[in-house]
C-alpha cells in the first residue's frame, strides 16, 4: 500500500483538493490506480446537514454519501465513481468511538486521542486501501495546518510514515506567496511559517506546492528549498490558472509524476494525450453562448460547483464558451422574468431547499415555457416546473408542494411514503442511485440513446402520481420512471424544443471530457437557437 498525504497552510480556499485531484490525474493517467479521500475536521457527521451558503455544494456519492464538494473534484479529474469511504467527518471518527465504548470494545480503557482516535483515523485510510484495491490512496487533510479541530487527522497521517515507511508514504504540502502591493513582490515568509508549523506535527513535507496569484520567481522557490529542506525539484509553483483543467498539465511541465515516481519508488507507464487534448480545446478560442442559472444561494456559487462544471463541459463538446448568468430567484420575483432572462439562450433551475424564492423560479419556468427557450431543471427544478405547468396550463391556480405550503388542497408534489415517519435530518433523504427507465422517442432517450439508466438522488419530495394522467393529456410528458417503485423522475414539455427536468442530480456524473447527456443536449438545442 502506497499513500500520498495532501496538507495545506497559511489559508483556506488555495485549491488542495485541485492538487489531490490532479495527482490522482497524473498518476492514473501514467497507469497507476488511485482513490482519494478527503478527511474533513467538522463534527458533524456528514456535509448533508451544512448549510451551502457557508460550505458550498453537497456532493452525493453513487451509494448515498453527502459529502464535500471536494469529491466533485475529485470525480472530474480521475474519472471515477467514489464512495463514502472517500469523505471522512471528525463527527464519524468520534461517533465511532463513542459507540464502541458502549458496546465495550475497549474492554474499559481510558479513551484517549492516542492511540484510539489516531487509530480510527488510520482505520479508515486502510479500509478505503483494502476495498478499493487501489496502487495508491491519496488523502486530503482539510483545513490548514495549526486548526486545533485536525490534530488527530495530522497524527495519524504522521503515524502512517512510521507504519508504512518513507518508501510508501508521500506528505505533499500546499502554502500561500501572498503578494505585496506596497513593494510589488511576493513573500515566501508565510509558507515558510506553515511548513515550520506542519514540522511541529513531526512531519516534513516531501513535495510542496507554491499558489500564487502573480508569476513566481525561480530565487523565491530556491528560498523554499533552502530554508525548509526540500528538493530543489520537488518545489513547485502553481500560479493562478484561467481552468482548473489545467492544473494536471502545470503539474507536469515541472515532472511531477517523475518526482513521486521516484519518492516511492514506482514505475509509471507512458502517459496518453487524452487531457491535453481537453486542455487544447478548452483554451481554443469559441464563440461563447450565454445560460442563466437561477438560484437561491448567490453568496456562494460553489453551492452550485457541479452544475457549472457540467454547464463548461457540455459547452466545449459543443465547441462553446460558456458565460454564465447568475440570476437570484428572489429579483425575479420582483423584476419579473423577462427583464432578468430576455438576454440568455438557456435556463437552469438547479436543487434547493425551503420556500425561499420559489415563486421567481415557478415565473421562469413559466417564462421558458412559454418563449420556447431551452430550459433544464434538477431536482427542485423539476418540481418548480411540475407546479407552473399544473398551474398555469391546467388551470389549478393553489397547487403547490407540501415542502413550500403543507397545507395546499392541490400536492402535485408530495412527501415520499418512504420520508413520512422519518424525524432525523441527516442521511435521511432518498440518495444515492437509483434506476430510471426511459421513454422511448423523448428528448431525454434520444440524449442517452439507451432505454435504462441510473443516476444520484437527493431528495425528499416527489411527483404525486394522483395528478399524472391530467397533466400528460394537458401535454406533459412523462419521460423517465423509476421501476421499482413507480416514481416519475424525468418530465418534458411537448412541443418545445428542450423543456427537460430531472428528479436527479445528473451533474454529479458528468465530466469535463464526458459530459452528462442532458447537459450534452441542453447545451446543443440552446446553440442551435442561437444562431
Amino acid at each position: 500500500m502506497k499513500f500520498i498525504f495532501v496538507t495545506g497552510g497559511v489559508l483556506s480556499g488555495l485549491g488542495k483538493g485541485i492538487i489531490a485531484a490532479s495527482v490522482g490525474n497524473i498518476l492514473k493517467r501514467h497507469g497507476k490506480k488511485v482513490f482519494i479521500m478527503k478527511f474533513d475536521q467538522y463534527y458533524n457527521v456528514d456535509a448533508g446537514t451544512i448549510n451551502p451558503t457557508e460550505h458550498g455544494e453537497c456532493f452525493v456519492t453513487d451509494d448515498g454519501a453527502e459529502t464535500d464538494l471536494d469529491l466533485g473534484h475529485y470525480e472530474r479529474f480521475i474519472d471515477q465513481s467514489l464512495s463514502r469511504q472517500s469523505s471522512v467527518m471528525s463527527g464519524q471518527i468520534y461517533q465511532a468511538i463513542l459507540e464502541n465504548e458502549r458496546r465495550g470494545d475497549y474492554l474499559g480503557k481510558t479513551i484517549q486521542m492516542i492511540p484510539h482516535v489516531t487509530d480510527e483515523v488510520k482505520k479508515r485510510m486502510l479500509e478505503a486501501a483494502k476495498k478499493s484495491k487501489a496502487d495508491i490512496v491519496i488523502v486530503e487533510i482539510g483545513g490548514t495546518i495549526g486548526d486545533y479541530e485536525g490534530a488527530h487527522f495530522l497524527e495519524g497521517i504522521r503515524q502512517m510514515r512510521r507504519d508504512f515507511g518513507a518508501e510508501n508514504t508521500l506528505y505533499l504540502h500546499v502554502g500561500f506567496f501572498p503578494w505585496m502591493e506596497t513593494t510589488q513582490e511576493l513573500k515566501t515568509k508565510p509558507m515558510q511559517n506553515s511548513i515550520r508549523d506542519l514540522a511541529t506535527y513531526g512531519i516534513t513535507p516531501d513535495i510542496v506546492f507554491c499558489r500564487a496569484d502573480h508569476p513566481i520567481d525561480r530565487k523565491q522557490l530556491e528560498k523554499i528549498s533552502v530554508f525548509c529542506g526540500i528538493d530543489e525539484d520537488a518545489v513547485i509553483p502553481v500560479e493562478t490558472l484561467a481552468c482548473v483543467y489545467e492544473v494536471p498539465m502545470l503539474l507536469e511541465k515541472f515532472h511531477l509524476g517523475a518526482v513521486v515516481s521516484r519518492k516511492l519508488n514506482l514505475k509509471l507507464e507512458k502517459s496518453d494525450d487524452e487531457w491535453q487534448k481537453l486542455v487544447d480545446k478548452i483554451e481554443a478560442d469559441k464563440p461563447k453562448i450565454k445560460i442563466a442559472i437561477v438560484g437561491k444561494y448567490m453568496d456562494m456559487r460553489d453551492t452550485y460547483i457541479s452544475v457549472t462544471e457540467a454547464l463548461k463541459s457540455a459547452c466545449w463538446w459543443n465547441d462553446l464558451d460558456l458565460e454564465l448568468g447568475w440570476i437570484d430567484s428572489e429579483k425575479i420575483e420582483k423584476q419579473g422574468a423577462e427583464k432578468l432572462l430576455k438576454d440568455y439562450t438557456g435556463i437552469v433551475v438547479p436543487g434547493g431547499f425551503g420556500n425561499r424564492g420559489i415563486e421567481g423560479k415557478i415565473a421562469t419556468a413559466k417564462y421558458a415555457r412559454e418563449n420556447n427557450i431551452p430550459y433544464l431543471g434538477l431536482c427542485l427544478g423539476m418540481q418548480i416546473a411540475t407546479i407552473e405547468f399544473c398551474r398555469h396550463v391546467l388551470g389549478t391556480a393553489d397547487c403547490n408542494s407540501e415542502e413550500f405550503n403543507p397545507k395546499t388542497k392541490n400536492p402535485v408534489i408530495h412527501l415520499m411514503n418512504s420520508q413520512t415517519k422519518i424525524k432525523e435530518k441527516g442521511g435521511t433523504m432518498r440518495l444515492g442511485v437509483y434506476k430510471c427507465k426511459l421513454t422511448p422517442g423523448t428528448i431525454a432517450a434520444k440524449a442517452y440513446g439507451q432505454s435504462m439508466i441510473s443516476e444520484r438522488h437527493r431528495h425528499r419530495f416527489e411527483f404525486n402520481n394522483k395528478y399524472r394522467t391530467r397533466l400528460e393529456k394537458a401535454g406533459l410528458i412523462v419521460a423517465g420512471i423509476n421501476p421499482e417503485q413507480n416514481l416519475v423522475e424525468i418530465i418534458e414539455i411537448k412541443n418545445h424544443p428542450f423543456f427537460v427536468a430531472s428528479q436527479f442530480h445528473p451533474e454529479f456524473k458528468s465530466r469535463p471530457n464526458r459530459p452528462h447527456p442532458l447537459f450534452r443536449e441542453f447545451i446543443k438545442t440552446a446553440k442551435s437557437i442561437d444562431k
